[in-house]
């Protein structure tokens, strides 16, 4: 081997990140308590679990898990910043495979469809993102930043669309929650508000004045003129 390649093979082993094994197992730690963290509010309510069972969850003691949440307030935090996260990735995949030559009433639909068939999946993730259920909880800046940010990547879609004002957004946003929270307050695992959210969407569609969708146009071309004949 000559010294220009010592020199070489020396350079790449300086020149290669060591990885931080420590921190690699703490980061494993941390998603496996989330894991359960979020078992235990499905099986059992958001409200209805301690940290003592999250660790018997994880198979550590208490004082062990207070080494990565301190509190349960901060496990909270995690959870909230982590659903977010979750439906920000998914919301930007939703418009990186929009048409080129998007229908808007469509495209509405399809965005409120996936927002409400996100929150009634799994109703203790959608209670902690959409709902001020959890006495004193506040999410940190850090977790809070995916839900701003899904907010302005609807609304900038929305402007994209031509619904400008404000309040029209607002009223979009306040009409699904509502959606959402009638569906598992009232048919949890069913299908009754679901079943209602392109109509309603629709009348929301109707009054910011959006343009009727070409398939419906389609459809309702198709649909067989009914007349009253009159007698006499």
């Amino acid at each position: 081997m000559t010294t220009r390649e010592r020199e070489r093979i020396l350079l790449i082993v300086l020149d290669t990140p060591k990885r931080d094994r420590a921190a690699e197992r703490r980061e494993a730690t941390q998603r496996e308590i989330l894991e359960a963290a979020w078992a235990l509010a499905q099986d059992r309510g958001l409200l209805e679990f301690t940290l003592r069972d999250v660790a018997d969850r994880v198979g550590m003691r208490a004082p062990s898990l207070y080494t990565h949440f301190p509190s349960k307030h901060a496990i909270y935090d995690a959870m909230f910043g982590q659903a977010w996260t979750d439906y920000e990735q998914l919301i930007l995949a939703e418009l990186d495979a929009l048409p080129p030559d998007p229908d808007p009433r469509a495209i509405v639909r399809r965005a409120s469809r996936v927002f409400f068939d996100f929150s009634v999946a799994d109703p203790a993730r959608s209670q902690l993102m959409i709902q001020r259920t959890i006495p004193g909880f506040e999410p940190s800046a850090e977790s809070y930043a995916p839900a701003v940010r899904t907010l302005e990547h609807s609304r900038r879609l929305m402007s994209e669309l031509g619904v400008t004002d404000p309040d029209d957004f607002e009223i979009w946003i306040s009409l699904l929650g509502g959606l959402v929270n009638q569906q598992l307050a009232n048919d949890p695992g069913g299908t009754r508000w679901s079943a209602l959210l392109d109509r309603a969407v629709d009348f929301w569609a109707d009054g910011v004045g959006l343009p009727p969708s070409p398939t419906d146009q389609k459809a309702a071309s198709r649909r067989p003129n009914r007349t009253t004949r009159s007698t006499g």
